[in-house]
């Protein structure tokens, strides 16, 4: 009984993380999405950009093996400090999970510089910026 019980919660612990971005589109804490980065990359796994994906959940884009669904569309801003500010050190942190186009598109057109939203669609993601769509 004790196998059958761990063996589940391991499932559910695994797929909560493998394979997509759902549950994470809202972003938050910088803690909880770069060990699901570095996982993936350590493991070559696919992961999928589906939905809404903002803020922290963009830092899905430095995983290696990651797609983007064609409906899928991303929301940046700058980083921000634990009370809400603007933080260079946050934004930079974000800035370099990107590929280079984007991140000279983002940093360009002034993407990063206030806490306010810009919408990139995954058509422009996988067009202008070279990133993967994912298989149907």
């Amino acid at each position: 009984m004790k196998y059958s019980i761990a063996a589940a919660l391991a499932l559910l612990t695994s797929s909560a993380v493998a394979g997509t971005s759902a549950g994470y589109g809202m972003g938050g804490r910088f803690a909880r999405y770069d060990p699901i980065v570095a996982e993936h990359n350590r493991t070559g796994e696919l992961l999928r950009i589906e939905g809404h994906c903002q803020s922290a959940c963009t830092l899905f884009l430095a995983i290696r093996n990651v797609c983007i669904d064609p409906g899928a569309r991303l929301f940046f801003h700058a980083g921000n400090d634990r009370n809400g500010g603007v933080s260079m050190k946050s934004t930079n942190h974000m800035l370099a999970a990107y590929k280079p186009a984007l991140r000279q598109y983002l940093v360009s057109n002034h993407y990063v510089d206030t806490a306010a939203f810009h919408t990139i669609s995954a058509r422009e993601l996988i067009d202008k910026f070279g990133y993967r769509a994912c298989p149907k």
